[in-house]
């Protein structure tokens, strides 16, 4: 089964107001979702919509009530998403920051009591979008066994960092976990009922598996060894205890649906007119990276703006579960969504 991108935006709009959800979260969440399907993160897009709806089923994801300012400066800001879509929360805290930066140079904003919130390389690019640097940091349930250990304790921990860029032709953004692979593609692998590559996961006993069930159940490895669990570390406190969120065993709730999510992100905007000046610090970035591609080098974002040109072409390909799940959540709330796809 085949989507288009307009049709995916629509259908998760309809089915998420049927559940009770304001038409300007539902937009949000459905432009997040769609953003990360466009940029070939299918673990983060559609495929984790299932996980929404379940959440608000069980009340932790809350359809009424706003999120809140809790403390402010004139650089900072930390936010209760009092369990909203985190999608919705995030924006907002990521206009907040942009206003912050635009006004004083940097804008930092801490957010807990949120929940997931599909692809951090969204939020990074609203500020990217206004010339401004991007950079979010999160933590998860945890999916990483410290360094010399076998019991998951760390989050897969991701960060994103956009950079703004005067040539149309780049898009500079890395977006990562910390672990060798996000949390989402062991639960795709399971839904799809396929194998894991050798060298990602160990099973509950700190032997390596493939199987994603084991892996889930165990832990998923760090990138590059010690570095990447080293960095994992630090964005454990940095999105953890600075933004008076859960860290270690005590994050819940990004995986888990039925669980009130405890997770927290640390977003940061920085604005260059602040500083070298915004036309000379992008001027000066484009010639690096022509410097890169003249090596035929990679710039971050690359993959993704070639997956973004294939999947508005082609459409997002659904499998034959996800299917299944979407028209059982639709039927529950008697709509019928078979039009929006194609074979």
């Amino acid at each position: 089964m085949k989507l288009s991108i307009d049709n995916e935006t629509k259908l998760i709009e309809e089915i998420l107001q049927a559940y009770g959800v304001e038409k300007r979260e539902a937009t949000i969440v459905a432009e997040v979702i769609t953003d990360g399907d466009l940029k070939g993160f299918s673990t983060h897009g559609l495929g984790r919509f299932p996980q929404y709806i379940k959440s608000i089923e069980a009340g932790t994801i809350k359809t009424d009530g706003d999120y809140e300012i809790e403390k402010e400066s004139p650089s900072t800001a930390l936010i209760n998403g009092n369990h909203k879509f985190g999608h919705y929360v995030t924006v907002k805290a990521m206009d907040l920051a942009i206003k912050k930066a635009s006004e004083i140079g940097v804008g930092v904003v801490g957010i807990h009591n949120s929940n997931h919130y599909g692809i951090a390389g969204f939020y990074a690019d609203l500020a990217s979008i206004q010339d401004m640097i991007g950079i979010v940091i999160s933590n998860t349930e945890p999916a990483i066994a410290p360094f010399g250990g076998n019991k998951a304790l760390l989050g897969t921990n991701p960060i994103t960092i956009s950079i703004p860029s005067d040539d149309i032709n780049n898009y500079i953004c890395l977006d990562m976990a910390t672990s060798i692979t996000a949390r989402g593609k062991l639960l795709e692998a399971k839904r799809k009922g396929e194998e894991l590559p050798e060298g990602m996961a160990l099973d509950k006993d700190g032997k390596p598996t493939t199987d994603p069930e084991a892996g889930l159940e165990g832990s998923i490895l760090p990138f590059g060894g010690f570095k990447g669990y080293g960095l994992a570390f630090m964005f454990e406190i940095l999105a953890g205890p600075l933004v008076a969120a859960a860290f270690g065993e005590g994050v819940k709730g990004t995986a888990t649906p039925g669980v009130e999510c405890t997770k927290g992100d640390l977003l940061i905007v920085i604005d260059p007119e602040f500083f070298a000046g915004s036309m000379q610090f992008k001027f000066y970035v484009d010639q690096f990276v022509r410097e890169i591609r003249e090596q035929n080098g990679v710039v971050p974002g690359d993959r993704e703006v070639q997956n973004i040109a294939t999947n508005y072409e082609n459409g997002i390909e659904i499998d034959k579960v996800l299917y299944e799940q979407l028209t059982d959540i639709a039927k529950a709330k008697d709509l019928d969504i078979t039009e929006y796809f194609e074979e």
